[in-house]
């Protein structure tokens, strides 16, 4: 039987495309973008600091902290067109393509809309509320994250460090130099370590156990890597399957995060879950964020569904990888850094909010605003871009790339979207998504429990097009 752990993070992965924005691929892509303010232009940063400075000029500041709802028209949207967002959504669970819904949408740190659609539970006829409880699988990663860069502030580790330096256990790894027709690996020798930053962006050269195809993903299943019963044993194990490339020379969704996960609790002293709660869940009050929900809040956290083809239906998910599925009452065997998180609407959006107002909410300070923009800064090499273009769910070039746990929008026009240049995303397997836009001030949260995509449209995408079609005044 597979252990929790594995199975958070195998469909964290497994599942991407379900949640994962998927701009279309420029071509040709457009000279690259520069990698000052999170991927824009310093000119574009010049004139986005002053019409935020404008702006909180011509009246007196508003909380930034979520604690004010806004009409649309006075944060520059258009009620009639952004219920063109509305109608979207909630039709997606009338025709049964979810089973609920909430959405969050805010502009320079005011709540424009917080909605809610459909059931949490089919089956009991729960309806979703606002503190519904949601498992949120990758969207772990960004928050891992900023744990890292916590420490990395505290001057624990650089981005260029060999990861061998805070991982003894990986100064052996060989790297898969080609794979024979019958499936068996030729190897050889890492030319270097990987660095942080590689592990931070996905080009180290991990696996995940996820793809069919390359035997570095088989052994991670047959190993089970991400079954393990602590994140040593996890380091330990991954420390026996070779690389899948030599790091930096390409992109491939890995298991890294697990492995930032086991940097913090070393170079913390603390448990993973102890370091995420003192340093991030309580000091943004994010009170419902967590590795379990406690047996007081597991009526809160809403079931999984899956498309049944049998019922031509949605319906609960009540096994995973012929297991049944995990019990997030209870603290997990491993805290998956990757995928292991359950929170809120309104909880991500706390964390969403401070990425956008530079690391700080309420007046407690997580990071600097350099820190944030470091993170949303495209780290990918640019020969790693244009020859490997990601996978086929997150197509990245020179108008997209990714930073530090985030993907980023360097080129949003160029990559056939409304959202503003610099934004930050990702997703997670049962279908939630968000966005940090920096250049237009907004954060988004959609939180759906639906396995292996929609049905339809990708959410986060559409999402995109009918909140920045609503935005009709963005000077405001």
């Amino acid at each position: 039987m597979l252990r929790r752990t594995y199975s958070v993070a195998a469909l964290a992965a497994a599942l991407l495309s379900a949640c994962v924005y998927a701009p279309e691929a420029a071509s040709p892509p457009p000279p690259p973008a520069s990698a000052a303010h999170g991927g824009m232009s310093p000119e574009m940063h010049a004139q986005h600091m002053a019409m935020m400075a404008d702006h909180h000029a011509d009246k007196p500041a508003a909380p930034r902290n979520l604690s004010v709802s806004a009409s649309p028209e006075s944060l520059g949207f258009d009620s009639a067109r952004l219920k063109k967002l509305d109608d979207y959504m909630a039709g997606v669970v009338a025709d049964g393509r979810v089973a609920g819904m909430t959405t969050l949408l805010a502009r320079h740190g005011q709540v424009v809309g917080f909605k809610t659609y459909g059931k949490a539970s089919l089956d009991a006829g729960t309806p979703i509320k606002e503190d519904t409880i949601f498992r949120i699988y990758s969207m772990t990663k960004p928050i891992t994250g900023v744990a890292m860069m916590i420490l990395f502030e505290q001057g624990k580790w650089r981005l260029d460090d060999p990861v061998t330096r805070y991982v003894p256990e990986f100064k052996n790894l060989r790297v898969v130099k080609s794979v024979n027709k019958d499936g068996t690996m030729v190897l050889e020798d890492m030319v270097r370590p990987p660095t942080m930053r590689e592990i931070m962006s996905h080009t180290a050269g991990f696996g995940y156990g996820l793809a069919e195809e390359h035997p570095v993903d088989k052994m991670y299943r047959t190993k089970q890597v991400l079954g393990a019963s602590s994140l040593k044993e996890m380091i330990d194990r991954t420390a026996t399957v070779p690389l899948m490339f030599q790091p930096g020379t390409s992109w491939s969704y890995s298991s890294s995060v697990d492995i930032q996960g086991y940097i913090v609790e070393k170079l913390s002293g603390q448990k993973f879950s102890d370091f995420m709660a003192a340093n991030i869940f309580r000091p943004l009050k994010m009170v419902d964020t967590g590795f379990s929900t406690g047996a007081e809040k597991a009526s809160r956290l809403s079931p999984v569904y899956a498309f049944d083809r049998a019922q031509n239906k949605i319906v609960e998910a009540r096994e995973l990888f012929g297991s049944p599925m995990p019990d997030y009452t209870k603290p997990p065997a491993m805290e998956s850094g990757g995928g292991g998180l359950v929170s809120t609407t309104m909880d991500y959006a706390r964390f969403s909010q401070m990425i956008a107002n530079g690391g700080e909410l309420d007046g407690v300070r997580i990071l600097s605003p350099a820190s944030v923009e470091l993170m949303g800064t495209n780290v990918i090499p640019k020969s790693v871009l244009v020859s490997s273009n990601g996978t086929s769910v997150a197509r990245f070039n020179e108008a997209v790339g990714f930073g530090l746990d985030f993907q980023v929008v360097n080129d949003a026009r160029a990559s056939g979207s409304l959202q503003g240049d610099g934004s930050l995303s990702w997703g997670g397997a049962a279908g939630t998504w968000f966005w940090v836009d920096p250049s237009n001030d907004i954060i988004f949260v959609g939180m759906i429990q639906r396995m292996g995509g929609t049905g339809g449209d990708d959410l986060g995408t559409m999402a995109r097009t009918l909140t920045y079609q609503a935005l009709v005044d963005p000077s405001k």
